[in-house]
């Protein structure tokens, strides 16, 4: 197998992992490799990355700005699903992999390559989400996974390895956190966090302001979006990455977007892990805000009944599968009247929903007031469609049935 593999296209991003496994893939396969850099809105200039790869040995070197289809494509179809897993996690580093297995693929094909790497240990979710990815892409390419074939089976082992062959890696000992981030997220594990009972300390948070430590007076702000798509912010028309953009800078400032939970990983295990998800959090809050005035009942509470099947979907790596295909052509649909404003308070680490308006608006307050309606509702009307609704209870009581 190794001795037909000649070019090997990595996803590399000059971190701990992948920059050990260039040099790695290069000393088993005796193989060219090619670093693939993915921009999804990492904070971080590519330059030093590419420079890296380069110096690390690699025969050619790939940078893709990614940012705009990663939110418009990606992000965007997520928050219309209301994706969230297990009720807290947005999602960030799961939503990113088929867009960068995707672009991989692509580079894979440009260059006739013979397989394809990636970094994802042997205990996570990510070795899934990328594989599914390629095989439902290219079924028949060959994947290289470093984590399930070599005997580095520890962060220390891995500095150890990068120290040996002079790698600048930027870890330590002291705090080796196992970090993702793109313009939605960034995600935290390891180290103290291993314990759930351990609180996440207070400098390890990189985009959010603690929450204690946030400005005093509340900072407002207002989303539009158009058939469910988030289109402005306080009224200036922005593209889906600047626009997120401008949300994180308003949410992180305020403290706003941290979790901390114990997730249900694919593959079998529980993880703990740390996120702070600060412009997301503002666009789910605001996103239902709109929803909840123009979408109707029954099509709501259908799509909610799909969101954590997505959110699973997505989590566990089957963004190109059928049935994800499917419920979202349902959810499409389900945002074509979701056109409206929200209006959110942002104040020391909540994100509260504070006001919600559209033109073509099913909240209609004649009928929903406490005052004179004017005929808009019988209320008469009201003893009989309880009663029918009461039928069937009533018929089984009578019957005798518990």
């Amino acid at each position: 197998m190794s001795g037909s593999i000649k070019k090997i296209v990595l996803a590399y991003s000059g971190g701990l992992d992948t920059s050990i496994i260039l040099k790695w893939l290069q000393e088993t396969y005796k193989a060219d490799v090619i670093a693939f850099i993915a921009d999804v809105g990492q904070g971080e200039e590519t330059e030093p990355a590419r420079q890296k790869a380069v110096e690390t040995g690699a025969s050619a070197v790939y940078v893709e700005d990614l940012r705009e289809e990663f939110v418009r494509d990606f992000v965007f179809p997520a928050l219309q699903a209301n994706a969230i897993y297990e009720g807290s996690y947005l999602l960030g580093t799961s939503v990113a992999r088929p867009l960068i297995a995707k672009a991989q693929i692509e580079v894979l094909r440009k260059e006739n390559a013979d397989a394809v790497s990636h970094g994802a240990t042997g205990k996570g979710n990510d070795q899934v989400r990328f594989e599914l990815a390629y095989m439902a892409l290219e079924p028949n390419v060959s994947i290289i996974a470093p984590w399930r074939d070599w005997d580095l089976n520890s962060r220390t082992s891995l500095i150890d390895y990068a120290e040996k062959h002079g790698i600048e890696v930027p870890v330590s000992k002291k705090m080796p956190y196992s970090m993702d981030r793109n313009l939605l997220h960034i995600s935290y594990e390891g180290d103290v966090l291993e314990d759930p009972w351990t609180e996440a300390p207070d400098d390890m948070f990189l985009l959010t302001t603690d929450p204690r430590k946030a400005p005093d007076e509340p900072t407002y702000v207002e989303v539009d979006f158009e058939q469910g798509i988030p289109v402005a912010v306080d009224g200036e028309r922005l593209s889906p990455a600047t626009l997120l953009e401008k949300l994180n800078t308003l949410a992180s400032v305020n403290g706003v977007g941290r979790v901390d939970i114990v997730e249900n990983r694919f593959v079998g295990m529980k993880s703990r892990g740390v996120y702070e998800t600060p412009g997301g959090t503002i666009l789910y809050a605001a996103h239902r805000g709109v929803e909840s005035i123009t979408m109707d009942r029954e099509v709501m509470h259908l799509r909610d009944g799909m969101s954590p099947k997505i959110a699973q979907l997505i989590y566990n790596g089957f963004w190109y599968a059928p049935e994800m295909d499917a419920m979202m052509a349902f959810v499409r649909q389900s945002q074509e009247d979701v056109t409206g404003t929200a209006r959110l308070r942002l104040y020391k680490g909540n994100c509260d929903l504070v006001g919600r308006r559209a033109e073509k608006s099913l909240y209609d307050e004649n009928i929903t007031t406490f005052e004179e309606d004017e005929g808009a509702y019988d209320q008469a009307e009201a003893g009989a469609f309880i009663r029918l609704n009461a039928l069937r209870l009533r018929v089984r009581k009578q019957a005798g049935l518990s």
